[in-house]
């Protein structure tokens, strides 16, 4: 075998092979015998590369990477290096309660100290549900170790009576027939598990979805990684492709801060937009940036998101769902649209070795019902827009999942109504159905204390629905805002992340039933009308609804550190931290 040596020396050496402690690489080396590893496995030069695992039985939407990891092992092996495969704190959105906002930080946290702390040359992060891939990533980008992303892909496509149904994006269509007495309970469980056909995570452009043609956009998976769904013999391929490359990258030393640039972020943004992806992508890659050194304005989000038109027809935005995404070419064909409207920078570096222009070409579609084109999409201007008000900074609205009954409503662009005001998600789902709210078509529907201090964690809740009678008479949606979030399979066009949030003293804490407001989407503006000095009164009463109390440890350290939503929910004592690998922790003996 030709002997490799790599742009700067494995640090896995500083463990196994240093030539001033050999009584600690005795140590070391020891305990891994325990399973057949061999000493000249370890120590003959070779990169040990890790398998960020975040598949489990806990972890439905990632267990796919329990078999993917065999695959990856296999490329790695057949590229000269040595697997190390290790398990990440668990993150499933459907079922972590009170919210799994609060696992993102926590399993950024935990993977940082695996990478720091172990013998680690270079890493393959297993993505999947929503926060696992900006989790990981904010990791490798704090260690900035060679790194990877291997997406476990997509669900096969959910069907229903003979119809699509879209995961997570069911729920909230059933929510809708089940008030207006088109289906009982038992049709509602059908629905929805009839969503979940395969191992993947959402088939809809969710935040699964989302996040992981994020990846993919900013350079750090392979070429078609992201959309291909989870049981497809391609998926296996991919996994031993990615092993493949990412000791090639080991050997390179490329690093996440060359692959990570502005302009990487600003098209991540940009794509977003262009697949009808979730509002939950603007914490998320504001997060990643922070933690890559990257600022992101607001004035970025506007530039870059705002104008772009939807040409992705994918469901809660579109009618499909994520196999025929796949078929139609996926993320980089649709980024070859976005390539052919001048609206990538291309020419910068990904994990490929190569830059995304080179690794677009030949990526147009072959489906243009599914991928349109920037000049006959679905949809022009498109994507988030960004907010402010008379009792906020900062709030974001996502333009695609707009319909006919909800701009109808708006006239001229403006809606003027009254509010109701609901503390959090359980008051809302006892009190919606309370006719002395007086709510009907010029109600504004508010959620307040589920941002990342009040819930905490950052709640998916403001996608409310109006109540039932207002269903059963045909008006299936109204405004609705918040300091919380909302799920990416939502087709909502709430008004949502309001920053600062009510727990953090901003003046949605101090809305009442009733008051009048008015939503300006030409302005980007919704604002109170209210008496001048009535909102100085009332803050000056200090009569904001109070903050529940914090169950665990975790939350009261998460609550002590984290940020507002319009920057990342980032643990603000941590973004500070970069290039990590480039100084080994002490020996522990």
């Amino acid at each position: 075998m030709t002997t490799r040596t790599p742009k700067r020396p494995f640090r896995s050496r500083e463990w196994f092979a240093s030539p001033d402690r050999s009584d600690m690489t005795a140590v070391y080396l020891e305990r891994f015998m325990n399973y057949g590893v061999t000493p000249e496995e370890l120590r003959e030069g070779k990169p040990i590369i890790g398998i960020a695992q975040s598949g489990s039985d806990l972890s439905p939407c990632n267990r796919i990477h329990l078999e993917l990891a065999k695959r990856v092992r296999d490329g790695i092996r057949d590229a000269g290096g040595i697997p190390i495969e290790f398990p990440l704190h668990p993150i499933f959105e459907n079922c972590r309660r009170p919210t799994a906002a609060l696992d993102r930080n926590l399993a950024y946290l935990g993977l940082v100290e695996i990478l720091n702390g172990y013998p680690i040359d270079a890493v393959v992060l297993t993505t999947g549900c929503d926060k696992t891939t900006p989790s990981q990533i904010m990791a490798a980008t704090t260690m900035d170790l060679p790194a990877i992303v291997l997406s476990g892909g997509p669900m096969l496509d959910g069907w229903w009576n003979n119809q699509l149904v879209g995961s997570g994006t069911v729920i909230w269509q059933s929510r809708r027939k089940l008030a207006a007495g088109e289906i009982n309970e038992e049709q509602f469980i059908q629905a929805a598990t009839a969503s979940a056909p395969s191992a993947g995570h959402c088939n809809t452009m969710g935040t699964a979805s989302t996040m992981n043609a994020v990846a993919e956009a900013l350079g750090m998976s392979l070429t078609g990684c992201a959309a291909i769904p989870a049981p497809y013999r391609e998926r296996g391929q991919m996994a031993y492709y990615t092993g493949k490359r990412i000791v090639e990258m080991a050997y390179e030393v490329l690093r996440p801060s060359q692959i990570l640039s502005r302009e990487a972020f600003l098209d991540a943004v940009a794509t977003v937009d262009v697949v009808g992806g979730s509002t939950n992508a603007q914490p998320h890659i504001t997060a990643m940036a922070r933690h890559a050194g990257v600022e992101l304005t607001n004035e970025d989000w506007i530039e870059y998101s705002a104008p772009q038109p939807l040409i992705v027809d994918m469901a809660p935005a579109g009618r499909f769902l994520g196999e025929r995404f796949h078929r139609a070419g996926g993320v980089p064909a649709a980024m070859w649209e976005m390539l052919q409207a001048g609206k990538l920078h291309a020419d910068r570096l990904t994990v490929t070795g190569k830059t995304m222009r080179e690794n677009l070409e030949g990526r147009e579609t072959n489906d243009r019902e599914m991928i349109r084109t920037f000049e006959a999409p679905l949809r022009e201007n498109a994507g988030f827009l960004v907010m402010k008000g008379n009792f906020f900074e900062f709030a974001l609205m996502k333009a695609s999942v707009q319909t006919p009954e909800f701009e109808a409503r708006f006239k001229g662009g403006i809606f003027e109504g009254k509010v109701a005001v609901f503390d959090g998600g359980d008051d809302y789902h006892h009190r919606i159905n309370d006719p002395s709210l007086n709510i009907d078509e010029k109600t504004v529907l508010v959620m307040r204390g589920a941002g990342p201090l009040g819930w905490p964690g950052s709640a998916e809740v403001v996608n409310m629905q109006p109540p039932d009678a207002l269903i059963q008479r045909g008006v299936t949606s109204l405004p609705t805002i918040g300091d919380g979030r909302q799920s990416g399979t939502s087709d909502s066009p709430s008004i949502l992340h309001m920053t600062p949030e009510s727990a953090a003293g901003g003046d949605l804490a101090f809305l009442r039933d009733g008051d009048p407001i008015r939503i300006d989407l030409g302005a980007a503006r919704v604002d109170l009308l209210l008496p001048e000095g009535e909102m100085a009164r009332r803050r000056a009463e200090a009569n904001a609804p109070p903050v529940p109390e914090s169950q665990t440890p975790w939350e009261e350290i998460f609550r002590a550190h984290v940020g507002s939503i319009e920057g990342g929910a980032v643990l603000e004592n941590a973004v500070k931290y970069r290039n990590v690998s480039a100084k080994l922790p002490r020996h522990n003996h």
